[in-house]
């Protein structure tokens, strides 16, 4: 193996790692939020400031990277999103579908999509 083989092959793995250390990061990041509905309205302000300054971090730290989570909770689905529906099978080609849940992020660099996400959708009420 060259040098410059080498060197790509180190970089590939060390985008590896950075995508897996963002991907459980933003999972633990959920949970924590579900905790924090747990603690009261004094705990929880403490606890919530410590853990946006831990995702400014995270952020941060992807910037430099040159990657980013994109999170699309709440907006309208379209089958073009980078994001894979679990449960698309439960509703009718004419329903008005929006992003429920994400369970996996997807994640960009600067040439476009890294990593897609994974979703559930659910019925838009109108």
């Amino acid at each position: 193996m060259t040098d410059s083989e080498q060197i790509t092959t180190n970089i590939e793995s060390m985008r590896d790692v950075i995508l897996s250390m963002a991907i459980e990061s933003w999972r633990f990041g959920r949970v924590f939020d579900r905790l924090l509905l747990k603690l009261d309205a004094g705990e929880q302000s403490r606890y919530k400031s410590q853990f946006r300054w831990f995702i400014k971090k995270v952020e941060e730290a992807l910037e430099q990277a040159d990657l980013r989570i994109v999170n699309v909770e709440g907006h309208p689905f379209d089958p073009g999103i980078a994001a894979t529906p679990l449960n698309i099978e439960e509703f009718d080609g004419n329903d008005a579908l929006m992003v429920d849940q994400m369970l996996e992020p997807i994640i960009m660099g600067k040439e476009g999509l890294v990593k897609t996400g994974t979703v559930t959708l659910r019925k838009v009420e109108l």
